[in-house]
Parts: C-alpha cells; structure tokens; sequence
C-alpha cells in the first residue's frame, strides 16, 4: 500500500529574492519501506522532510500521505497525525535533561488520547525494542550521545506511528555509536514492518537503507534499490 504520494511537489522561500529549494519532485513510498534521502548540503533534503512530516507545507504540487492530501486536513487533523502516525527522530536528541528515560519516552503520549494508565507499559515496550531497559530509570543527561538518540527512537516509537522520520540521526555520534542506531532502524524497519526515512549527507549510512533517493538542487538526480547494502550489524549484505 502506497503511505506517502507525492507529485510535482515544489517549495520556493522568499526573504527579497525568492529561492527554490524544492523542483517539481515526484515519488512515491510504500509501508514497510526503508528509504534514505541523501544529498548535500542545500540539496533540499530536509525542506523535503519537513513537508513530508507536516512541518511545513508545499508551495505548489501534491502531498497525499495515507491516501489524504495535505491542504485537506485541518489543523487539528495535521496535529492528531503528526502525533498518531509519525514519529521524528532528530540530530539533536531533544530530551528533557533531568528527566527520566521512561519520563522522556512517555511525552508523546500525553496528547494521544490513550489512557494514562497504559503509558508506563507502551513506554517501556519501546525503550525495551531499542535496548535500553537496563536505563530507564536515568536521567536523559548522564546517558551517552548513542544511549540518547536510542531514547529518542523509543519516543518515536511510543505511539507505534505509521511512519519514523529520521534527520541525520547519526550527525553527532561517533562511528561506533551511529552504527548501533542504524542497527535499531533496521530491525524496526525488518522485525515490525515500521516504514523508514532517513536523511543523510553520507552515502554509507544512506546504504543502511532499501532504497535512496538522492537530491541535487532540489531535484531528484537518482531514485533506486541499494545494490550492496550495508547491514549495521554485519557489515555489507546483498
């Protein structure tokens, strides 16, 4: 089942001049796929990611994501899917400093409408899927750079979204640290059939994925299957 269409999807910013960031793009993406969307800096690789995240909306062009287009939802629909169906992963962690694991992991779902008195055990599933059980009663910050963006993946994940959205999700860890997420990604992607998509500026972590969309000026230069990919656990796989 196609979750995300997109047609000739354009966004311009204008501050004096106007600049393009976003040229007629058009794709789309399947539940339970794995793409990365790779491309240098200024390519429009996050511009893309905000309107696919509904952080920000097109200029001209379509977005349907889960068979809906985007200017047909409400605002508060655009709140209740952004909460309900996707999950945001980020380069800076964003958790609470002096909160809990289990507390950071919990945020979500205090605008969810889910009875409170199931959050303690939809958190600790999460936590538990990316490994963390043994630290869930620390504070944010006496956690390692991987142990946190772990905790963000595992708050992603609280509501069981549709889709994680995941924004250079290594840029701050070392190598070691960065393939340990990656290896979360994937088994979320493979074991519970979680949709993916990544940004990323390096073609090794972008091989981590299915497939790679790749932008150049806000233009996709190549859209295609990962030939050799890059197992996190094991190194490169067919």
């Amino acid at each position: 089942m196609v979750l995300i269409n997109v047609k000739n999807l354009e966004k311009t910013f204008s501050d004096g001049t106007e600049t393009a960031a976003l040229c007629g793009l058009s794709f789309d993406i399947k539940e339970g796929e794995f793409v990365a969307i790779m491309g240098p800096s200024g390519s429009g690789k996050s511009t893309l990611l905000h309107i696919l995240g509904f952080l920000d909306t097109p200029t001209k062009g379509e977005y349907l994501f889960d068979g809906k287009r985007i200017d047909e939802y409400s605002d508060d629909e655009l709140a209740h899917v952004r909460n309900k169906k996707m999950g945001f992963v980020f380069q800076a962690f964003n958790l609470l400093p002096r909160t809990s694991v289990l507390a950071n992991v919990k945020l979500p779902l205090l605008y969810s409408g889910i009875k409170e008195n199931q959050w303690d055990k939809l958190a600790k599933d999460a936590i538990e899927a990316v490994g963390l059980t043994n630290r869930m009663d620390h504070e944010s910050s006496q956690l390692s750079g991987g142990e946190k963006q772990r905790v963000a993946i595992a708050r992603a994940l609280v509501n069981n979204p549709k889709v994680i959205f995941a924004d250079e999700p290594t840029g701050n860890l070392d190598s070691k640290s960065g393939q340990k997420i990656m290896e979360v990604l994937q088994a979320l992607n493979e074991k519970q059939n979680h949709t993916i998509i990544l940004v990323t500026h390096e073609t090794y972590t972008a091989e981590n994925a299915r497939r790679i969309i790749l932008l150049k000026d806000g233009e996709i230069v190549s859209d295609k299957l990962v030939d050799h990919r890059v197992s996190a656990k094991d190194g490169f796989i067919k």
